[in-house]
């Protein structure tokens, strides 16, 4: 079966996991920018010598803020780790931490609606919503695929996963901290510069280790496709989503298409989730005679608050290690790269 074939059985096939985040209306969108109510206040520091409240929604993007706020402002994030966040409903009690915000990033691409409609209900004189990723994405690059389907109106959201487009938020979160808190732009900037560089590293250790796989082996079939952007930066190609419709499992029929379809794609390994393991895809993988590799995250860091690896960086590096070995790669340029932060990551992750 050719590659375009099987792109269109898989996609047939298998529902993909955006199917399930029906929880907003795809048409309520919201601009990149929502400013709260009544005011007239310019653009500046907090009127109290207290440092800015940051609010966040995903790890990645709370990860990013941290790197770049440093100890300068208080980062707090609100979607737990683990959490499918296209389908997150906030707690009322998340409205009070949303309420107290003087910057509240969000992801956008229509990610994290309920959140984003919550914020926007309690947004507080002076305030600001910051739709990064539909900021430094034109709508004609967004991407439709098999886990977001374009009559749906939902894009893939999953910009963080390619290192190229995180540099771009840093830099609007560099810009909107520096423009409410102006005293500690040089400390913004200088964070932001040594992030930047160590994105660049990063980049450079994944380009080496990506090198090491032939062309025909960078395929993935993934559970959920949070890849789309990385693969058009780093020549790689999504050949499919693996999960079915509300996270059930296949039925027999679609079990053995499935079998197939992985066959047929010739791909030495398909990706799972640690967060959504499915003995089925186990399956799938044991009968198409290829590695069944459950423990990709989307937005779940490694380790724990204050390691090293609980980090975006340390979240790409693992993914990225995981997925150049189970395709038969050498990952020791991504295995030498050492994860860290650049400045004090003392944000608040949920649990």
């Amino acid at each position: 079966m050719a590659e375009s074939a099987v792109r269109r059985s898989v996609s047939v096939a298998l529902l993909a996991v955006a199917l399930v985040a029906g929880a907003c209306d795809s048409d309520d969108k919201a601009d990149t920018r929502t400013a709260g109510a009544k005011t007239e206040e310019p653009k500046g520091a907090p009127s109290s010598a207290a440092k800015l409240k940051v609010v966040t929604t995903v790890a990645p993007i709370t990860s990013i803020a941290a790197n770049v706020a440093g100890d300068l402002a208080d980062i707090e994030g609100v979607v737990p780790e683990g959490t499918n966040s296209h389908t997150f409903e906030p707690a009322p009690s998340v409205a009070e931490v949303l309420s107290a915000a003087d910057l509240i990033f969000i992801n956008g691409l229509v990610l994290e609606e309920p959140t984003r409609k919550l914020a926007a209900a309690n947004l507080k004189s002076g305030a600001e919503i910051v739709e990064i990723g539909t900021e430094i994405l034109p709508e004609s690059q967004w991407i439709f695929d098999f886990s977001f389907p374009k009559e749906e109106g939902k894009p893939n959201p999953h910009l963080w996963t390619d290192p190229t487009f995180t540099k771009k938020y840093a830099d609007v979160i560099r810009r909107e901290l520096t423009a409410k808190d102006p005293g500690n732009g040089a400390g913004y900037q200088k964070n932001y510069d040594a992030f930047a560089a160590l994105i660049d590293e990063f980049d450079k250790a994944m380009r080496t280790s990506f090198a090491t796989l032939p062309r025909e082996r960078r395929k993935l079939l993934t559970y959920h496709d949070a890849y789309a952007y990385f693969a058009k930066t780093y020549d790689w190609q999504v050949i499919g989503a693996i999960q079915v419709e509300n996270f059930e499992d296949p039925t027999p029929k679609e079990v053995a298409g499935l079998i197939e379809q992985v066959k047929e794609s010739k791909v030495p390994a398909i990706f799972g989730s640690e967060v959504f393991p499915s003995p089925v895809l186990a399956q799938i993988g044991k009968e198409a005679n290829v590695k069944y590799v459950d423990v990709l995250r989307d937005d779940d860091l490694p380790g724990e608050p204050g390691d090293p690896e609980h980090s975006w960086v340390g979240l790409m590096r693992f993914d990225y290690v995981t997925m150049t070995e189970a395709l038969g790669g050498d990952a020791s340029a991504l295995k030498a790269f050492v994860a860290r932060d650049v400045a004090p990551d003392n944000a608040k992750y949920p649990q």
